[in-house]
């Protein structure tokens, strides 16, 4: 059981831990121990989750969520399969706590008279600039 804040815990059913070799450091021992470890996380049919959470979910998640709608964190950072698997756990945790708080309403606001006059006087300036870059008449 992962446990996410006080009223939010995942059950064991959903979440699903597989281990491979890992790349990077390691030596000898890399080609033997299978350290890394690969998180998933069947978010789509969790019960644990509102649906409002899954949606921002599924967005923070990006590449990392699955057409079946799984989640999956790989983290293969350390020599130490359980270091890896308690990363990966610490990931996933950070993940749904950030999709637990709704993005807040942008409220729209008008530009200020001096900011107008700003970027028009920005524009004039600029378009004088370009104005001077024409052929040079030889005659004058």
């Amino acid at each position: 059981m992962l446990h996410i804040k006080d009223d939010i815990a995942l059950q064991d059913w959903e979440l699903t831990e597989s281990f491979m070799r890992a790349s990077g450091p390691g030596g000898q021992n890399v080609n033997k121990v299978s350290s890394a470890v690969e998180l998933r996380f069947e978010a789509a049919t969790s019960p644990s989750l509102q649906p409002a959470v899954k949606t921002r979910l599924k967005r923070l998640a990006g590449r990392r969520w699955t057409n079946e709608g799984a989640l999956v964190i790989q983290c293969d950072e350390t020599r130490s399969q359980a270091r890896n698997r308690e990363i990966a756990r610490d990931r996933l945790a950070e993940l749904i706590r950030r999709a637990l708080t709704p993005p807040k309403r942008r409220i729209p606001t008008r530009p200020t008279l001096g900011s107008k006059k700003r970027r028009l006087k920005a524009k004039k300036t600029r378009g004088e600039v370009k104005a001077l870059r024409g052929k040079v008449d030889p005659s004058n």
